[in-house]
């Protein structure tokens, strides 16, 4: 059993300790109304799928990053594109208040199935697919495997190709129920704001960020290894989607910022926007890992140019 200090150390490894409850918490978490769900609670394929929607014009949908939810988008970027798009937020199966797959860490392509699922129930029609970070990922099987149903893909700081090397041992850890318990005892608000200040830098979370995206539902083992099992098996999907994308003809806005060390620029979107047939990179200078609150700009031009390219607008 790994002590104190250990487990300190690995907390302090992980970007995104944690920001939603997953099945097992929901009922804790539902009695919270601060955290309460937001959007419907849908039934897909004997699962539920929370969607949050906003708005009226072409679809644009929102798919958040590792160990995240929806909240990530509604503090500000979704508020930002409702008077102009139909925006609907998800979140990822085994976070926030959709229900795992299965728990052997969801593919790509399976999460991207069963929220494509949750947008055909929705009335959804052809859709800019905006992924960030490990929701890039998810975005790009969206595209691969659904191409009639994605007008365009907008990457921000995606998690997208085959990295070189082992990922931290925060993650093998946090896969396993002992580990995500005994990770989860040890943290504390404290550590989990400094953990998303991490992830910010070198910018800083805005005023009132960290108490919307529900921090104390961050100090939970159930989103800790739900989250660290898609990371861990992230990479093989990688390998085999990055050998498709070549034949990818859907329009793709990759974004990313070049201060970014949680997911390197030139490791992931450089390489990919070189790979695919109809990508346009926007690497933002001095921007890190959260270019939706740091460039909210770049990042609604990016989505305009998508709906553009994608023929929605």
């Amino acid at each position: 059993m790994p002590t104190r200090r250990t487990v300190t150390r690995l907390i302090a490894l992980s970007p995104l300790a944690a920001c939603a409850p997953t099945r097992d918490a929901q009922t804790e978490a539902t009695r919270d109304t601060t955290y309460a769900p937001t959007g419907r609670l849908l039934q897909v394929r004997g699962r539920t799928v929370h969607a949050q929607l906003e708005g009226a014009g072409p679809p644009v949908i929102l798919l958040h990053g590792a160990s995240g939810n929806l909240r990530d988008f509604t503090f500000s970027l979704s508020g930002r594109l409702a008077p102009r798009y139909r925006v609907v937020a998800f979140d990822r199966p085994g976070l926030g208040f959709s229900d795992p797959l299965h728990g052997r860490g969801e593919s790509p392509a399976e999460q991207a199935a069963q929220l494509e699922a949750a947008a055909r129930q929705l009335g959804i029609g052809r859709a800019v697919v905006v992924g960030h970070s490990y929701g890039a990922a998810v975005a790009m099987a969206w595209a691969l495997n659904h191409p009639g149903r994605v007008a365009s893909v907008v990457t921000l700081a995606g998690a997208t190709m085959p990295w070189d090397g082992e990922l931290k041992s925060f993650y093998t850890v946090a896969s396993s129920g002992l580990g995500s318990t005994i990770i989860a005892a040890f943290a504390s608000r404290e550590r989990a704001e400094r953990a998303l200040r991490s992830v910010f830098a070198p910018q800083s979370p805005p005023p009132g960020y960290m108490e919307h995206v529900g921090i104390e539902l961050a100090l939970r083992p159930g989103p800790l290894r739900t989250s660290a099992r898609q990371v861990n098996t992230l990479r093989p999907h990688l390998v085999n989607m990055s050998a498709r994308y070549v034949g990818l003809r859907v329009p793709v806005e990759v974004v990313h910022g070049t201060a970014d060390r949680t997911v390197g620029i030139d490791i992931h979107s450089r390489p990919l926007a070189r790979r695919l047939p109809n990508a346009r990179l926007t690497a933002l200078r001095g921007i890190g890992h959260m270019p939706h609150h740091a460039a909210e700009r770049a990042t609604v031009a990016a989505i305009d140019r998508a709906a553009a390219r994608g023929g929605l607008r």
